[in-house]
């Protein structure tokens, strides 16, 4: 089963007779709330989903900004999203899909078979020449049952112990890793061992990814292996979903440190590296 779809696949399954149920994710570090954007003009028959709300617990600052949901919240949400069992899940936003693969990872980690990306986000879809529509879509209640854990991921002592055998991943942007900058949590660096490699590196000029042979050999270069295993994070899991999704169609198996550096820098005694190395310097 592909993970990404179309914009002319998602139009056939939209015309077929297939269950299909679409979700908008718009969020973005500096436009948390994207209802706006999507009452405006979203693809037909998209439902609007809440990542901060939805998507994401709300727990301790010892437990990162954007903790992954409960399955209670997650089921919860998922029926209000109309879908049921057996449904074609696609998501989309309007950011290089950002967004949308925190959603991905999300319900696929709860066991939706069948979950897609629109690859090249709602630019691609508006490039295609389809409609939009405006207001909100309000789908029957669905009766979707989720689970939980059927993705690799990482704790925050896994991810400290990674490096010794395997690739971690920092996908955030080169200035956060070295720790140039930090202007959202609590101390700058990077975990020690972590190999930098940022998220934007994906993903084409038009926000579609780059082809599995492609996406395998930048991994690669990072010192990823069919032979050792491998993880990722970024700030706060959200960027990380879409490295695991980068990483996934590259056809490796990678584990995903969903609290981050959000979750490790607000812990006083995990240590800090600095610089462009990953050992770097305490």
């Amino acid at each position: 089963m592909s993970l990404l779809i179309t914009p002319d696949a998602l139009a056939d399954l939209i015309a077929g007779s297939a269950p299909v149920r679409i979700l908008d994710v718009r969020w973005r570090l500096d436009r948390p709330d994207g209802r706006p954007e999507y009452l405006a003009g979203h693809i037909p028959g998209a439902v609007y989903v809440d990542l901060g709300r939805e998507l994401a617990a709300h727990g301790e600052p010892t437990d990162g900004r954007h903790p992954l949901p409960s399955a209670t919240q997650l089921g919860q949400a998922a029926r209000r999203w109309g879908i049921d069992d057996g449904d074609t899940v696609v998501i989309y936003d309007d950011f290089t899909s950002f967004a949308a693969s925190r959603a991905w990872w999300v319900l696929a980690d709860a066991g939706l078979p069948d979950v897609r990306i629109l690859d090249g986000a709602l630019a691609g879809w508006v490039a295609s020449g389809r409609p939009l529509e405006e207001g909100t879509v309000v789908p029957e209640p669905g009766a979707v049952t989720l689970g939980r854990g059927f993705l690799p991921r990482l704790s925050i002592d896994d991810a400290a112990r990674l490096p010794d055998s395997g690739v971690l991943l920092d996908v955030r942007a080169a200035e956060r890793y070295r720790g140039d900058s930090e202007p959202l949590d609590p101390r700058a660096g990077h975990v020690p061992g972590a190999v930098n490699a940022p998220t934007t590196g994906n993903v084409d000029a038009d926000g579609r990814f780059l082809e599995p042979e492609a996406l395998r050999e930048r991994f690669e270069q990072f010192g990823v292996g069919d032979d050792r295993p491998v993880g990722v994070y970024c700030g706060s899991g959200i960027t990380a979903a879409h490295s695991a999704l980068a990483l996934t169609l590259a056809g490796f198996a990678p584990q995903l440190y969903a609290g981050s550096w959000s979750q490790w820098s607000n812990h006083p005694d995990r240590p800090v590296a600095l610089g462009s190395e990953p050992g770097g310097r305490p």
